[in-house]
C-alpha cells in the first residue's frame, strides 16, 4: 500500500517526462520537411537505413535536436519565472511578460521591487513601454535590412540557435532553478500574504528581493537567446497549479517540465502552419495566452 501512494505521489513526474518526450519526438519530426517516427527513431539512436549520413541525419542533428532543446530551455525558464513571480506578488496576472522583466529583463525586476505589489504591476507596463519606445527607436535607425531580421527575433525566435549556447544556457538555468526550489517554502509563505510570512519569521524584503533577482536571470537567459516570447509564464503555473496544486516544491519543477513541453509543440505549430514559411513562436504563445490573459482579468473583475 505504501508503494502504490509513493507512486501515485510521483505520478505527475511520469505524466509529464512523458509529455515532454512526446513534444520532443513531435518536435523533431515536424517541419518543412516532414521525418515519420520509425525513421526519426532510427536516426537518433544510429541506426539510419542507408547506413551513413542522410539528409534526414543531418536536419535532425544539426536543425532540429539543438531547436527542440532549445525550445525546451526556454520554455521551462520562462514557466518557472512565472511561477516564482506569480507567488510573490500575489497576483495570478504576473508574467515576465506583462511584468516588463522580459522588456527589460532582470533591470526591471530589481528596480520595481521597491514598489508595493500594486506599483510593480504598473511599473512593469512602464518599464516595457520604455522598453519597447528604445527598441523602436534602434529600430529606427538600423539599415533596412536589418530591420526584419530584428522584428522577427522581437516577436519570439527560435530559428537562429546556435549549439554552443546550449550547455551554458542548461547549467545558469538550473543554478537559477535550484535556487528558486530551495526557496519552494518562501513562496508558499508569499502566496499566504506578506503580513503572515514576517509572522512566521521571513525577511520579506530580504527574501522578494532574492526571489525577483534568480528569476530575472532566468528570463534574461530566455530573452537573449529567444527574444519575447510571451504568456509562456502565465498560462503554464496556471494550468499546473489546477492539476497538481499550489505547492511550490511541487509547482517549480511540474511547470519546468510543462512550459519546455508547451514551448516545443508551440515551436513545431510555427514551423508547420505556414510551411515552408515560418512563424515567430512568440506570435503562437500570444495567440494561446492573450484569450487566457484577458479570461483571468473577467474573473478577477467578478470578485
Amino acid at each position: 500500500m505504501d508503494n502504490v501512494k509513493q507512486f501515485s505521489r510521483f505520478s505527475w513526474v511520469l505524466w509529464l517526462v512523458f509529455a515532454l518526450l512526446l513534444s520532443l519526438l513531435i518536435g523533431l519530426s515536424c517541419g518543412t520537411v516532414s521525418i515519420p517516427l520509425r525513421e526519426l527513431l532510427n536516426v537518433l539512436f544510429g541506426s539510419a537505413s542507408d547506413g551513413g549520413v542522410s539528409l534526414n541525419s543531418v536536419v535532425i542533428h544539426k536543425i532540429r535536436l539543438p531547436r527542440v532543446l532549445f525550445a525546451a530551455l526556454v520554455g521551462a525558464a520562462l514557466s518557472v519565472s512565472g511561477a516564482s513571480f506569480q507567488a510573490v506578488l500575489r497576483n495570478p496576472l504576473a508574467d515576465p511578460y506583462i511584468l516588463g522583466v522580459s522588456g527589460g529583463a532582470a533591470l526591471g525586476s530589481v528596480v520595481a521591487c521597491y514598489g508595493d505589489n500594486n506599483t510593480l504591476i504598473l511599473a512593469g507596463v512602464m518599464v516595457g513601454s520604455l522598453a519597447s519606445a528604445l527598441l523602436l527607436f534602434l529600430l529606427w535607425l538600423a539599415p533596412s535590412d536589418s530591420v526584419r531580421n530584428a522584428v522577427f527575433w522581437l516577436a519570439g525566435n527560435l530559428a537562429n540557435v546556435r549549439a554552443d549556447w546550449l550547455p551554458w544556457g542548461y547549467v545558469f538555468s538550473s543554478i537559477a532553478f535550484l535556487l528558486l526550489w530551495r526557496k519552494a517554502r518562501v513562496l508558499d509563505l508569499f502566496t499566504q500574504g506578506e503580513d503572515c510570512a514576517a509572522d512566521l519569521g521571513l525577511d520579506v524584503g530580504r527574501a522578494r528581493m532574492q526571489v525577483f533577482a534568480v528569476a530575472g536571470v532566468l528570463v534574461a537567459i530566455a530573452v537573449s537567446m529567444a527574444g519575447l516570447v510571451g504568456f509562456v509564464g502565465l498560462v503554464i503555473p496556471h494550468v499546473v497549479r489546477l492539476l497538481w496544486g499550489p505547492g511550490h516544491a511541487r509547482l517549480l519543477p511540474a511547470s519546468a517540465l510543462a512550459g519546455a513541453a508547451f514551448l516545443v509543440l508551440a515551436d513545431a505549430l510555427s514551423r508547420t502552419v505556414l510551411a515552408p514559411a515560418e512563424l515567430p513562436v512568440g506570435v503562437v504563445t500570444a495567440l494561446i495566452g492573450a484569450p487566457f490573459f484577458l479570461y483571468l482579468l473577467r474573473l478577477r473583475g467578478q470578485r
